[in-house]
């Protein structure tokens, strides 16, 4: 089994940096529900981080949808190829609705959405009580949406990657390597237990072939 093909640098960049931002923004949200004294500096950051969220996702959307995703593992069968598109639609349009919803309804509240010191953003939504009601239970449920999917997409990928050992993760994930480690080293672990065997061996008699050659030559 070769290993799958890597998302390009940018969209991995984009994916982990909205991962982390929108992990925070969640966190922040559900601590702001119980939350007194710091109330309004974590409303603050709150708003904030979705304004960015908002800004990201439209780029990553974009360079989604204008660049062609690898090729999934042989493990996935087209039953769960489509579920899996499904749920990366739905998960695009989940994030990108709500920090509209939440723009929506701190502009119902008759209260301006600050993005960093006197930047606001413009009101998108009239000044009324009832609909602030109905924007924050929308933003609420929006919320939990979010976390049942992101938890469905993790344990997917988790799955795949250590159940089916198919390299699942690895399509999103940077690789790091260092000088001294062969070029196909990467692909040690998509190989059989004797083939990783034989190919260690190999490395370690081309190591030892070497630094027996620079021995005579010092001699």
């Amino acid at each position: 089994m070769t290993a799958p093909a890597r998302f390009p640098v940018r969209t991995r960049i984009l994916h982990w940096l909205t991962a982390m931002l929108v992990f925070s923004t969640l966190f922040i949200g559900f601590v702001l529900v119980n939350s007194t004294g710091s109330y309004a500096s974590l409303r603050g950051v709150h708003m904030t981080l979705g304004v960015l969220i908002l800004a990201i996702v439209v780029i990553r959307a974009a360079n989604r949808f204008t660049h062609r995703a690898p090729r999934l593992p042989d493990t996935v069968g087209w039953i769960e190829h489509t579920l899996a598109v499904m749920s990366e639609l739905t998960l695009y349009a989940l994030i990108l609705a709500q920090p509209l919803v939440g723009w929506a309804m701190v502009s119902a509240a008759g209260q301006p959405v600050v993005v960093v010191g006197s930047l606001h953003l413009p009101r998108i939504a009239p000044f009324n009580a009832d609909l602030f009601f109905v924007l924050r239970q929308t933003h609420s449920m929006l919320a939990y949406a979010l976390v049942a999917l992101i938890a469905a997409h993790v344990s997917a990928v988790l799955l795949h990657t250590l159940t089916l050992r198919d390299g699942m993760l690895s399509r999103m994930a940077f690789a790091f390597r260092r000088a001294d480690t062969p070029a196909n080293s990467a692909d040690l672990r998509m190989l059989a237990p004797a083939e990783m065997h034989a190919a260690i061996r190999e490395h370690n008699n081309a190591q030892d072939t070497g630094r027996h050659g620079r021995a005579r030559r010092h001699r």
